[in-house]
């Protein structure tokens, strides 16, 4: 039975982390536009991006233990420990939640009063688009998540600690699970309406919430994938061999063109739909941050699919951590298009009304992101990779009496 150990050295690299990322959080405060809205942004951006890695690492988990799949029982320790960031993630977008409530950020068109009185679209969507929807969607959605979550993570130690050869306690992990996957549903793509979706909110897509479960699950692959190579390296996980890593590369392959799919569904809308709204949406970011719009595509799609395109490459550590590395960071750059641009337009909107046009001016030219954007992004890494590593030290890091442990031992692929 291994237990993970987490070293000092780790502890002061994930600290120096999320160092940076108070630094780079700090720094921006201090130079930012008078609304703070690159720092509430930047928040926004990566509060959304990794509870989103911890819903759909719990959403997996519970699809797999519904279709009784074994292969992945080595290393599920991983899915509970990101799933349990929930905690973390709520809490993170319950501020932001509470900027709508007191008024201490400007990211939300609908949530200006004296925007909304001029703009019939917004009123008919305030049904909806109000504070009140946004902390419960963080609050009460969010909170059953990391309930599930913890429910999940009681049973699977107990199965641990008392074995579960009349699988009783399997059994009621099922329940969670089922109960996890409607639940998760239809309750995530309300919750990500809210705090992206919303920020241009003359927009919709009937696809936003499919868009953006595929990217948490490629990103969370793709970190999945990083860590078990890492902790292979240190002696873990020893029997984790590389027909698992096949099908991660395979799961990071195909997610990757199922997210291209529903990028390219939702851009056609401009055509086949002729929807005003969707046209709006894109040529905002097509004409205003064009290196970005290509980029997107190219690193979050032809990168995966032309590496990982050959079997055997799914199989090397080294194209592997080169993949999940290039997706992990095209995502985020994902998340930016998602976020960024809906909080300029706002912003701008709100300092040309109150007289400040040079600052509008001076906003309008931040279209790519800098090094403390990217501090930010570090300072989150390193606040999940701790809070998951110390996860991981507080359970035997395989659980020896899954009953489904001895098909993961002797997975093989063909």
């Amino acid at each position: 039975m291994q237990t993970f150990s987490f070293a000092a050295n780790e502890r002061k690299f994930f600290g120096i982390c999320m160092v940076i990322g108070v630094v780079s959080l700090l720094a921006i405060y201090l130079t930012d536009d008078p609304l703070h809205s690159r720092f509430w942004s930047n928040i926004l951006q990566n509060g959304t991006l990794f509870i989103g890695v911890a819903f759909i690492s719990l959403f997996l988990y519970s699809a797999k233990i519904i279709a009784y799949s074994g292969w992945h029982v080595q290393f599920k320790r991983l899915l509970e420990s990101y799933s349990l960031f929930l905690g973390i993630g709520v809490i993170i977008m319950a501020i932001l939640g509470l900027g709508t409530v007191f008024g201490f950020h400007s990211l939300y068109e609908w949530n200006q009063p004296h925007l909304v009185e001029k703009d019939v679209i917004i009123q008919g969507k305030s049904p909806f688009l109000n504070w009140q929807w946004y902390m419960f969607a963080t609050i009460v959605f969010g909170g059953s998540w990391y309930f599930v979550s913890r429910q999940l993570r009681a049973l699977s130690l107990k199965e641990d600690q008392e074995g579960d050869m009349s699988f009783t306690i399997h059994k009621k992990m099922k329940i969670w699970a089922a109960i996890m996957l409607p639940l998760g549903g239809f309750t995530s793509a309300a919750a990500i309406w809210l705090w992206t979706m919303s920020l241009d909110a003359h927009w919709y897509s009937t696809l936003y919430g499919w868009y953006t479960a595929a990217s948490w699950l490629v990103i969370a692959v793709a970190f999945m994938i990083l860590t078990i190579i890492y902790l292979k390296s240190r002696g873990y996980y020893p029997k984790v061999t590389s027909d698992h890593m096949h099908d991660l590369g395979k799961y990071l392959f195909a997610f990757s063109v199922f997210w291209t799919y529903l990028w390219f569904s939702q851009y056609m809308l401009i055509w086949y739909a002729n929807i005003g709204e969707a046209t709006i949406y894109f040529h905002h970011r097509h004409e205003h941050y064009p290196f970005l719009f290509y980029a997107n595509v190219a690193i979050n799609f032809l990168i995966p699919f032309f590496v990982l395109l050959r079997n055997d490459t799914k199989r090397k550590n080294g194209t592997l951590i080169f993949v999940s590395i290039a997706v992990i960071i095209g995502h985020w750059i994902d998340f930016f298009l998602m976020v960024k641009p809906g909080v300029h337009y706002t912003t701008n909107k709100i300092l040309m009304t109150t007289g400040a046009e040079s600052a509008a001016a001076e906003l309008t030219r931040y279209t790519i992101p800098g090094i403390l954007d990217f501090g930010v992004f570090i300072g989150f890494i390193g606040l999940f990779g701790y809070f998951v590593f110390t996860s991981l030290a507080k359970a035997p890091l395989v659980p020896a009496k899954d009953p489904y442990l001895e098909e993961s031992l002797h997975h093989h692929v063909v």
